[in-house]
């Protein structure tokens, strides 16, 4: 099969299209032909080694983590899925080895759920990383409630879009920074929008005087200070970019693949609750420049690579 493979951390010239030897199909694993794949700031982050204390690299590395395809042969151990199934999976291991940017992936079953049946495909590979990383960050480390207030930063890019939409169904009040030119998105999302910069602490105390019930970061950096600034006395704060809101008194979560989230998510992407904005795709080949675009850090929604490739 064809592949991105890299063989040394570096930029995105680093990537290459390689013909590779097709997967092994474990006992508790499913081979899925791939039809699309997100891209994640992750993906670039684990190209430059930034994940290297945390993840070993086996090289070469097929990069990607997010997957959308169509079954071709479940393991010997895994009933839960048939050929022809679409699927979405979150597939990562706790190694940098066997990714999703490639014609086929041998999957865990723990990694994938039946895809949403109205989204595509190019949709449906961007909901399980950024769609689970929302999910988990919600409802089990900031635990919101009806009628209490979140703030949401980023609230236009692939994590903070869905995290608007599912704050929204709990019943939250939702108040995300974004760009001007991604407001009214952040609107139609469910979202009321403040501007990023000088002045934010108190564009949203000008919303929420008493300050908000919780905040998802998804910056780091200052937006750490920002945000503690911002808390309402008995507030909640989380992190997926920087570890050290730990200082300010918050948690820090790093998104872990989980069949229940994923089949509540495609449940709530079917019944309408999210959708998953595609700003642009790409073919296989031209994986490296879809990194490029993911790693300017602007993107509303998600970068899809698709995949065509032999049958």
């Amino acid at each position: 099969m064809k592949a991105i493979r890299y063989s040394r951390y570096g930029g995105p010239e680093v990537l290459g299209l390689e013909e590779v030897d097709d997967p092994v199909v474990g006992p508790d694993s499913v081979l899925v032909k791939v039809r699309a794949a997100a891209v994640n700031p992750v993906d670039w982050k684990c190209r430059e080694g930034h994940l290297d204390p945390i993840l070993q690299a086996v090289f070469p590395v097929i990069p990607g983590w997010d997957v959308s395809g169509v079954v071709v042969r479940p393991g010997v151990a895994v009933p839960e899925f048939a050929v022809g199934d679409e699927v979405i999976g979150y597939v990562r291991e706790d190694f940098l080895s066997r990714g999703t940017f490639a014609e086929y992936v041998a999957a865990p079953v723990r990694a994938l759920a039946l895809k949403p049946r109205n989204l595509t495909f190019e949709e449906a590979a961007g909901l399980p990383l950024a769609g689970l990383t929302a999910y988990q960050v919600l409802h089990k480390v900031l635990e919101v409630r009806r009628g209490e207030t979140v703030l949401v930063h980023a609230a236009a890019g692939g994590v903070g879009s869905l995290a608007v939409q599912l704050a929204a169904h709990l019943g939250a009040r939702v108040i995300g920074t974004a760009s001007e030119g991604n407001h009214d998105f952040v609107r139609r999302l469910g979202g009321e929008p403040v501007s990023y910069g000088e002045g934010l602490v108190e564009r949203v105390r000008g919303l929420a005087p008493e300050g908000v019930d919780a905040v998802f970061d998804t910056v780091g950096g200052d937006a750490l200070k920002v945000s503690a600034n911002l808390l309402a006395p008995e507030g909640r704060l989380a992190s997926i970019a920087d570890n050290e809101v730990v200082d300010y008194g918050g948690r820090y979560h790093f998104v872990r693949p989980d069949p229940q989230d994923l089949r509540r998510l495609s449940e709530l992407a079917e019944q309408g609750v999210v959708s998953v904005h595609v700003s642009e795709t790409f073919p296989l080949e031209r994986t490296a420049d879809a990194h490029r675009l993911n790693q300017e850090g602007r993107t509303r929604g998600k970068i899809v690579v698709t995949v065509a490739g032999k049958e």
